[in-house]
């Protein structure tokens, strides 16, 4: 298979800047569903640990929830039953149409959902690995829950939390794939309208893999590279 190199380049018989453009929405995307993740997270790792029995349960449902149903599942609820229940509302206050809900805004709402999911898990798992010692040592001097929290919880479970924050990262970069559905212009979107104008499928769907395999390997680094830093002057256990 003879292959014009020339087809990936930047100019205007090139695909190098549409497809480099379509990875920074798929960067951008995954952030925006990641950092919505960690923030329910948190609240829902909370909740589970210090909330009211029927918070736990709440916690405990949306869990189920979101771990058990397909992530493409949940993308087509927020993005087309979005726009039915836009077009509803916005008939019924009596604005005019056409309605329609913004690709990017409900595959990161969606894709922020499923995570938040999975990292109150992470985060939970890092405050139990807290010892207990510590958080009474907090207790016998004073601290207030507020300040306990600050000092103590936040910065120990951080160190914890981080490798499987960064393995959500992951997860994140490669379920935003499925945002493709809404017609975002994401790597996976553009890749495909690539392979179809142009029936070297084989090729664009390589080069999709290995945009996607560059996102995941660069990110990988700046996490180990938050972790060592996070752990400076902790003492390893040696294997």
């Amino acid at each position: 298979m003879n292959i014009d190199w020339q087809i990936l380049g930047f100019g205007d018989e090139g695909w190098g800047g549409v497809l480099l453009n379509a990875a920074t929405v798929t960067v951008s995307v995954s952030l925006c569903a990641w950092l919505l993740g960690a923030v329910l997270g948190s609240i829902l790792c909370w909740m589970q640990i210090a909330g009211s029995r029927w918070q736990q349960r709440l916690a405990a449902s949306y869990i189920t929830l979101f771990r058990g149903v397909p992530e493409l599942l949940v993308i087509y609820l927020f993005y087309f039953g979005g726009r039915q229940v836009v077009s509803t509302v916005g008939t019924a206050l009596g604005f005019q149409g056409p309605f329609d809900v913004n690709g990017f805004v409900a595959g990161a709402i969606a894709i922020g959902l499923i995570s938040g999911a999975y990292q109150s898990g992470v985060f939970r798992g890092a405050f139990y690995a807290i010892p207990k010692g510590t958080l009474e040592a907090a207790t016998v001097t004073g601290m207030g829950r507020l300040m306990m929290f600050r000092r103590i919880i936040v910065p120990q479970a951080l160190r914890t939390a981080l490798p499987g924050m960064g393995n959500q990262w992951q997860s994140v970069i490669k379920e935003s794939a499925l945002v493709s559905v809404t017609g975002l212009v994401e790597t996976m979107n553009q890749v495909s309208t690539a392979a179809n104008s142009t029936q070297m499928s084989f090729f664009f769907y390589s080069v999709g893999a290995v945009i996607y395999l560059i996102i995941t390997t660069c990110s990988d680094m700046v996490f180990r590279y938050v972790e060592k830093f996070a752990m400076r002057g902790q003492q390893r256990v040696k294997e």
